[in-house]
Parts: C-alpha cells; sequence; structure tokens
C-alpha cells in the first residue's frame, strides 16, 4: 500500500498537476500512520504483538525518511532513479491463480516466497543498506551472488539477513573454519538447493585455499543450473 500511495503521489493522481504537493500530502498521511503504529506499542502488547510492531515501525520510519527525502530532492516521477532504487512491492494478479507479491528494485523482479520468519525484529535501513540492497538484488537478478566487505561488526551478516526477510526468504548463516571439507560443504549446498533457502557464510576466508576451489566449482554448478532454469542438475559434493 505504501508504493501504491508513494507513485499514485508521483504521478499527480493524489493532487492532480502538483506531484511534489502530492508527495508531501503523503509525507504527511505516513507520518500520521507511524504515529498510529506507535501509540498500539505503548499498550498492553503480548511478546509476539510488540515484536511485529517495533519491526513494522523500523520499516514505516525509513519509509518516511525516503518520502522526506523526495521532497527535499524535489523528486517529482516514479521513473527518477530515487524512487526506482527502493524495494518496492506490488500486488499482481496476473501472477498464478490468485495473485501474488511481487518485488522490485531498479531491474531486479522477485516473487515474495513467503517463508514463515515469525515475528523477527528488522534492522535499522540506512541510506548506505539502500545501496548494499541494490547490488545484491542486482547479482540476485543474474543469479549471482554477493560478497559484502568491510570491517568487522558493521553489520555486513545482518545486512544479509535483513533482505532475505525484506524478500521472506530463509537465510541460513554458517561460521566457516579451516577444518571445513568439501564434502561437508556438498551436503550444505545440496540442502540449500532443495530447500530454496539463502546462506550466509561467516568467515569465508578462513576455508582452506585446497577446500575453497572445490566450493567454488560446487557453486558455479548449481549457478549455471539456475540460469538454465534446469529442473534438475548433476551435483558432485
Amino acid at each position: 500500500m505504501w508504493a501504491k500511495g508513494a507513485e499514485e503521489a508521483l504521478d499527480g493522481q493524489l493532487l492532480p498537476g502538483d506531484p511534489i504537493g502530492g508527495i508531501k500530502q503523503w509525507y504527511e498521511q505516513s507520518v500520521e500512520y507511524l504515529n498510529g503504529v506507535i501509540s498500539l506499542v505503548r499498550g498492553d502488547l503480548t511478546k509476539l504483538m510488540r515484536g511485529s510492531l517495533v519491526a513494522l515501525i523500523t520499516i514505516d520510519v525509513h519509509n518516511c525518511d525516503i518520502i522526506k527525502y523526495f521532497i527535499n530532492d524535489n523528486t517529482d516521477s516514479k521513473k527518477d532513479f530515487n524512487w526506482q532504487m527502493r524495494i518496492r512491492y506490488y500486488w499482481d494478479d496476473l501472477i498464478g491463480n490468485v495473485g501474488n507479491c511481487r518485488i522490485q528494485q531498479v531491474n531486479a523482479e522477485f516473487i515474495f516466497a513467503h517463508e514463515d520468519l515469525g515475528a523477527s525484529f528488522r534492522l535499522g535501513i540506512t541510506p548506505l543498506s539502500d545501496r548494499c540492497y541494490m547490488t545484491l538484488t542486482g547479482a540476485l537478478q543474474q543469479q549471482l551472488g554477493g560478497a559484502p566487505v568491510g570491517p568487522a561488526t558493521t553489520g555486513k551478516t545482518e545486512t544479509t539477513k535483513d533482505l532475505a526477510r525484506a524478500l521472506g526468504k530463509c537465510c541460513v548463516v554458517f561460521n566457516c573454519g579451516d577444518n571445513l571439507g568439501y564434502k561437508f560443504m556438498g551436503k550444505f549446498l545440496k540442502g540449500l538447493a532443495h530447500c530454496g533457502a539463502w546462506a550466509c557464510f561467516h568467515e569465508f576466508n578462513r576455508i582452506n585455499v585446497e577446500v575453497l576451489s572445490v566450493v567454488a566449482q560446487q557453486i558455479i554448478t548449481i549457478q549455471i543450473a539456475l540460469r538454465s532454469k534446469a529442473a534438475e542438475l548433476e551435483f558432485e559434493g
């Protein structure tokens, strides 16, 4: 609903002929909605409900920041890169028999995976997070992986997990070590391919070079199968 309302404002549908005015009006509506959700948190809630509302507030705060940025930057079209670079959710009635949620960011397009992740928390979203998401979704669109690089404890793993939540995917974090063998990695990758989950390999550089070369070949085999949209693949793990 938020993406639809923002696009209507940028198209001049909210205020005909005045997209900037429409964006300002949509910002006021978004802040009003956010304040309403915040007031609910102050009530007597279960742990599950409170966790869900906190995650919703985190997303809504970021959405308000996006609209405020549009106002300051005079963004007045949904074709503007400022809007295209955001993760946007649309309901598409043409997908499947009853429709489905479609996710877009720049040229990347995905179908929401609907994985039951529970009332998990959401990481605070910053402009740097948006750029990381944009890079990773661009790689995923080409059936590739991503390798966020940066100093320790800066949120690389959590950012990857948060993107998985945004796409409705299960993300398994695995701590690598020098005792890791190619046979175990083969079994691990086969399990991921079977269930369609993501994996975030923490400290991937700790794997021995001899094992790493075999693992790289295993990953390439899966990527080739994804690009060719093969239903089955011959995988030697």
